[in-house]
C-alpha cells in the first residue's frame, strides 16, 4: 500500500500549466454535431472527460486528478474559450450549480453500464416525448464519456509500467479496477471507491465546488463487508485506499484554495437503527492520516451510538484537525421532517459544504445567503429621532418594533434571493451529467433543475450574530427599562459615536447579562431569535416551490459583516466582528463550558433545517485518556438537551500566538475555522484573531 506521507509530498509538487478545463469543454462546443443547447452541453462534457490526459501519481491507488486539466495556452486560445463559455454559461453556486450530494448509492449498486441501461429504459417509456428522449440521450452521452475516461485511465496505467518511480503492482491494480468499471457494477471495495472518486473528479472538472462524498460508510459498506468477510480486505488496506483518495481533495490547493468536500459518517440506517460500522472507523482514521484541510468530515451522532464511535471522533479532533464536526442526528432529522420529506429520505440525509443538511441525491444543489438581523436593530436606534426612541415605553414595545423591521428585512432578502437565483431559460442551463446522479431525473427524463429531482430546491437563510443580538437586547432591557440608568436616545447617541465619551455607559452594558452563561435573562432572546426568524422565513418558497431553511453557520462572515456596522448595545465597538454562528460572543461566556452548552441548547433547533455551528476550544489536555470520556458525556448531555452541532479546536492559545509570530515553523498547523478547517498561518489576521478570541476551556 502507498505511504500517505509520500503521496502527500507528491501532491504538493507544482504542476505544469494551469487548471483550465474549459479549454477542453470548448472543443466539444466547437466540434459538436448537436443543435440544441442541452446537446451542445453534452458534447462539451464528453470532450472534457475524454480529451483530458489521464494523470497518475507514482503513489496512486485510486485515480482521478485535476492535473489532467492543467494546460498551457495562448492569449488567442484563451479568448476563443471565453467566447464559447459566454455562449454556454454555467450555473454558479447562487443558481443551484454546486454544493450537491450525489446519489452514489445507485451509482455503486448499478455501475455505469447499469445506469446507461436505466436511461435506455426511460427512453422507451418516453418514446412519445421527443424532448425527454433527447435529454436522456444527452445524459447517456455523459455517462459513456465517464466510461471512456475510466478506460483511458486503465490504458494510461498499463502504459506507465516500466517507467521509473512507478510500481507495476499498483499500476495493474489501477488498470484492473478501471477496466472492470467499464463493463459492470463494482464488485469490490476498491472498485466502488474508484467509481465514486472518478465521478467526483468529473464534477470538479465541470467546475463544481463543495460536492459532497456523502454517506461513504453506507453506500460502500456492502462491498467493504463482502471483501472483509472473504479475507480480500483488511481495515489497514481500506484506510490506505481511503487516505489515498482523500489526499486528492487537497489537490485544489494547487489552484489556491481548499475544496470543502463533506464526508458524512454515522447516523441511522433505513430502519432508523444506528449504522456505525467497521468502515466508519476506517474513514475516521483515513482523515486523521491525511491530516490536511479539504476532507470536511461530519459525524452524525445518534443517541445510541457506541461509546467507541464518539471516543474515536474525539481522538481525531484532539489531533488539532477540528474534524469531525459532531451532528445531533435526532435534532437534524426532526428539523428535516418538519419540511415534509419522506422519513426514509430524511434518515439518509448528509451534509454539503460546511454543515448544511441535504437530502442525499434527491434535490437540486444547495444555495444559501447571509441574513443580518443586527442592522435592523441598528436602524431603530441610529435612524430614529430621540423623541421617537424615548416614546418606546417598554421592552415589549421595543420588541414589537424590532420584529416589524425584521419582517421587512426578510421580505427584502427573499426578493434578493429570487433575483440572484433566476435563470432566463431552464433549457439553456441544463446539467446532463449531474442529473444522472439525482433520483428521478433519469426516470422522468428531466434536468435536475427543471423538475427532474424528487424534491424542489431549498435555500438556506444563514442568520448572523445570535450572541450579539441576544446580548444587545438583554442590555437594552437591563440598562434602559429595568435599571432605567439611561434612556434609549442616550444609548443611541453613545452608539453613534462608538461610545466615545460614554465609557461608563459602555461598562454598564458590558456588565449586563450575556448569552452563554445559563442566564435566562439573556438566553431568552436567543430562544426568541431562533423561533421568530424561522417563523418569518417559513412563509416563503424558492423559485420552484422548495423550502427556505434557516441556519446559524455564517462561516467567517461574522467578521466582514461587522465591518459595516457601528457599535451595538452589548458594548461591541464599531467595525468589530459579530458573534460567530450559533456560539455566544467570545469572551462573554465566563462560567465554563457546561453553562455555555446549557445556554446554547435552549433554542429549538428543530426550526433550523439547514444546521448550526457551535465553535468551542479546549486545551489539548482535555483529549487525553481519562478526560476524553468526560468530554464525550458532556456532548451527549448537550445533544440530549437539544444542541444541534458542536465542533472543537484542540489547540492552546500559546501555540496559536507562536504560530502568528513564527509562521514558518507552523505551516502544518490545522485549525477548525467555522464550517471548515484550514492551515492557521494561511488565514487572514482577522480570522486568526477570531480564533484566538474563542473562549478556551482548560478543564471540564
Amino acid at each position: 500500500m502507498t505511504d500517505v506521507s509520500a503521496m502527500r509530498e507528491e501532491i504538493k509538487t507544482k504542476p505544469e500549466g494551469v487548471f483550465f478545463p474549459e479549454y477542453f469543454r470548448c472543443k466539444g462546443y466547437e466540434n459538436g454535431k448537436r443543435t440544441s443547447k442541452a446537446g451542445r452541453r453534452a458534447d462539451g462534457i464528453e470532450a472534457l472527460f475524454t480529451l483530458t490526459e489521464p494523470y497518475i501519481y507514482k503513489n496512486d491507488l485510486i485515480v482521478g486528478s485535476i492535473r489532467s486539466a492543467m494546460v498551457t495556452f495562448t492569449e488567442e486560445e484563451h479568448a476563443k474559450v471565453v467566447e464559447w463559455m459566454n455562449r454556454y454559461p454555467e450555473r454558479g453556486f447562487a443558481k443551484n450549480g454546486d454544493h450537491f450530494a450525489a446519489d452514489y448509492f445507485t451509482a455503486v449498486e448499478y455501475g455505469v453500464p447499469g445506469m446507461i441501461g436505466m436511461i435506455e429504459g426511460s427512453k422507451a417509456a418516453h418514446e412519445n416525448d421527443p424532448d425527454r428522449v433527447e435529454y436522456l440521450d444527452c445524459m447517456e452521452t455523459t455517462l459513456k464519456a465517464l466510461s471512456e475516461r475510466l478506460r483511458r485511465h486503465a490504458e494510461k496505467a498499463l502504459s506507465l509500467i516500466g517507467t521509473e518511480g512507478y510500481d507495476r503492482e499498483k499500476l495493474e491494480f489501477i488498470a484492473k479496477n478501471c477496466t472492470a468499471l467499464t463493463e459492470r457494477a463494482p464488485q469490490t471495495f476498491s472498485e466502488g471507491l474508484q467509481l465514486v472518486w472518478m465521478i467526483h473528479n468529473c464534477f470538479v472538472l465541470e467546475g463544481r465546488y463543495a460536492m459532497a462524498l456523502g454517506r461513504i460508510d453506507r453506500y460502500l459498506y456492502p462491498l467493504y463487508e463482502k471483501d472483509v468477510s472473504s479475507g480480500r480486505l483488511d481495515d489497514k488496506t481500506a484506510e490506505a485506499l481511503l487516505a489515498n483518495t482523500f489526499l486528492k481533495i487537497c489537490e485544489n490547493r494547487l489552484r489556491g484554495f481548499d475544496d470543502v468536500v463533506n464526508i458524512c459518517i454515522g447516523g441511522v440506517d433505513e430502519e432508523g437503527n444506528c449504522s456505525v460500522n467497521g468502515l466508519t472507523y476506517c474513514v475516521l482514521h483515513a482523515v486523521r492520516d491525511v491530516n490536511m484541510p479539504g476532507p470536511n468530515l461530519s459525524a452524525r451522532v445518534t443517541e445510541d451510538c457506541p461509546d467507541r464511535f464518539l471516543d474515536e471522533c474525539l481522538k481525531v479532533i484532539g489531533t488539532g484537525l477540528g474534524y469531525p464536526a459532531l451532528m445531533n442526528d435526532t435534532v437534524n432529522m426532526a428539523a428535516l421532517l418538519r419540511k415534509g420529506y419522506d422519513i426514509k429520505d430524511v434518515r439518509n440525509y448528509c451534509m454539503v459544504g460546511c454543515i448544511e443538511n441535504f437530502i442525499t441525491g434527491k434535490q437540486p444543489p444547495w444555495v444559501d445567503g447571509r441574513f443580518d438581523p443586527i442592522k435592523y436593530l441598528e436602524s431603530i436606534l441610529c435612524e430614529s429621532d430621540p423623541e421617537t426612541l424615548d416614546g418606546i415605553e417598554s421592552m415589549d414595545a421595543f420588541m414589537r418594533l424590532y420584529e416589524e423591521r425584521l419582517r421587512g428585512g426578510v421580505e427584502d432578502y427573499i426578493k434578493w434571493m429570487n433575483a440572484v437565483s433566476h435563470v432566463d431559460s431552464l433549457e439553456d442551463n441544463t446539467a446532463p451529467f449531474l442529473s444522472c446522479f439525482c433520483d428521478c431525473c433519469i426516470g422522468r427524463g428531466l434536468d435536475i433543475n427543471a423538475g427532474g429531482a424528487k424534491y424542489p430546491s431549498v435555500h438556506g437563510a444563514v442568520l448572523m450574530g445570535i450572541g450579539t443580538v441576544s446580548d444587545s437586547l438583554a442590555a437594552i432591557e437591563d440598562v434602559v427599562f429595568d435599571k432605567k440608568a439611561v434612556t434609549l436616545s442616550v444609548l443611541a447617541e453613545a452608539l453613534k459615536v462608538n461610545f466615545e465619551g460614554y465609557g461608563d455607559l459602555r461598562q454598564l452594558v458590558l456588565n449586563s447579562p450575556k448569552y452563554g452563561n445559563d442566564n435566562e435573562y439573556a438566553d431568552k432572546y436567543a430562544v426568541w431569535y431562533t423561533s421568530t426568524l424561522s417563523d418569518m422565513f417559513d412563509g416563503y418558497r424558492t423559485h420552484d416551490g422548495g423550502a427556505v431553511y434557516t441556519a446559524m453557520a455564517a462561516n467567517i462572515s461574522n467578521i466582514y459583516a461587522g465591518h459595516g456596522l457601528g457599535a451595538t448595545p452589548d458594548g461591541r465597538l464599531a467595525n468589530k466582528p459579530l458573534s460567530d454562528a450559533a456560539s455566544p460572543t467570545y469572551g462573554c461566556d465566563v462560567r465554563g463550558v457546561t453553562s455555555t452548552l446549557l445556554s446554547v441548547s435552549k433554542p429549538d433547533y428543530t426550526r433550523c433545517a439547514c444546521g448550526t455551528v457551535v465553535n468551542q476550544k479546549f486545551s489539548p489536555s482535555a483529549f487525553r485518556d481519562g478526560k476524553r470520556e468526560k468530554l464525550a458525556q458532556l456532548i451527549r448531555v448537550y445533544f440530549k438537551r437539544g444542541g444541534q452541532e458542536i465542533q472543537i479546536n484542540s489547540t492552546s492559545r500559546k501555540v496559536l500566538e507562536e504560530a502568528r509570530m513564527h509562521p514558518e515553523e507552523y505551516r502544518s498547523l490545522v485549525v477548525r475555522v467555522s464550517g471548515f478547517s484550514a492551515f492557521y498561518v494561511t488565514l487572514s489576521p482577522e480570522v486568526q484573531d477570531d480564533i484566538l478570541r474563542r473562549t478556551q476551556h482548560e478543564e471540564l
